[in-house]
């Protein structure tokens, strides 16, 4: 690389996968997954990001972001998400456009550290050479012998000694099947292995207690409640918090800093989520981090693995990544260079520069929806 750089063109384009298998949790159902690609070039030189979401992310980063960063120099992604952030006020940031300036500014990181030839985990600075996940999937229309398969994978197979499934069915209306589903994972995974639970915010607060307070009385030592009532909810989640011997999590739709601040500040979790794809990109994450850390909390990557999985390596107060079925599957369909979360951890690969993903784009493109 010669001189200051600066960004070029920005590209963008959604795609929607089809699942493999129905999936749901406790309040919400789908049978696809879209993914937003954004796609920044400087210097011969390009970089990738993405997010999952609505495809409208993608008309936001044409009309809404790319007159904000392209002539912008291709180094200073702090200054041009800032800038990003600013143009999209009157859209507002939560949900779309938060997306959108999310998936763009992971592109202008990859970007960055591939014009300086290094890994992204060395750019920002690692702490740690492996990053440690969670098999995340257990979805609740999933059959016993489906749930049976995954959870073996993970376990058995790849020798991952987190995993998590989905309860709080129906808004919280079957807690029999939850906790049969609950008593089914542990009897899988056997006890060495922790075992979390995702309510995604189906129970009301004293529901959830007594839901755990079920599952100690069977002896299924859950560690981790993500979620037990809605995320919006700090008092709820505190008052859940204060009554089960589980670590409640949540987090994962935060789109600022102010909104982990709040969360960490009622005392509502005992780790918090954050989200790169959704809250602002890595530049906004690592901030997340920061706040975490200053309350004393660690913070744990929400999904998208491949995206968290170098930044995560650069965080003191990282916990754990979520290895998420769904994304995992997509990832894997759509980048070469995808990581093998093979005895629990993944690890950024030190000789490929960014990300050390290749987008396919002749294999994405039968999914193209934008």
């Amino acid at each position: 690389m010669t001189g200051d750089p600066v960004v070029e063109s920005v590209e963008t384009a959604a795609y929607k996968v089809p699942t493999d298998a129905p999936e749901g949790d406790g309040t919400l159902a789908w049978d696809a997954t879209t993914l937003v690609l954004a796609r920044v070039k400087a210097a011969g030189t390009e970089g990738i990001g993405w997010t999952y979401g609505s495809a409208a992310s993608a008309a936001v980063i044409t009309h809404e972001l790319t007159p904000v960063v392209q002539g912008r120099p291709a180094l200073d992604v702090p200054g041009t998400s800032e800038a990003m952030l600013r143009a999209v006020r009157n859209v507002t940031r939560p949900g779309v456009a938060g997306y959108a300036v999310s998936a763009l500014d992971i592109a202008l990181w990859d970007l960055k550290a591939k014009l300086l030839g290094l890994p992204l985990f060395r750019l920002l600075g690692a702490v740690r050479d492996e990053v440690p996940v969670y098999g995340s999937g257990g979805f609740t229309p999933y059959t016993d012998d489906q749930l049976r398969a995954q959870l073996t994978g993970w376990a058995m197979e790849q020798r991952i000694p987190r995993v998590k499934i989905k309860i709080g069915e129906s808004w919280g209306g079957d807690v029999a099947r939850d906790l049969a589903r609950m008593r089914q994972a542990r009897e899988v995974v056997g006890g060495d292995v922790e075992l979390y639970v995702d309510a995604n915010g189906g129970y009301g607060r004293k529901q959830a207690i007594r839901v755990m307070n079920a599952a100690a009385a069977d002896g299924l030592d859950v560690r981790w409640f993500e979620e037990p009532v809605s995320s919006d909810d700090l008092d709820g989640l505190r008052e859940v918090r204060d009554a089960v011997a589980s670590d409640v999590a949540a987090g994962e739709y935060g789109w600022d800093l102010y909104y982990f601040r709040r969360m960490c500040a009622a005392g509502a979790v005992d780790c918090l989520q954050a989200d790169a794809s959704r809250c602002g990109g890595i530049t906004e994450w690592l901030r997340a981090a920061a706040v975490a850390a200053s309350f004393g909390l660690e913070l744990s990557g929400h999904c998208a693995p491949h995206l968290h999985a170098h930044a995560a390596a650069a965080v003191p107060n990282f916990r754990h990544l979520e290895w998420f079925h769904d994304h995992v599957r997509i990832e894997s369909m759509f980048f070469d260079g995808t990581l093998d979360p093979t005895g629990g951890a993944i690890r950024p690969a030190p000789d490929r520069p960014g990300l050390g993903l290749e987008f396919r784009a002749a294999d994405a493109e039968p999914y193209r929806v934008r």
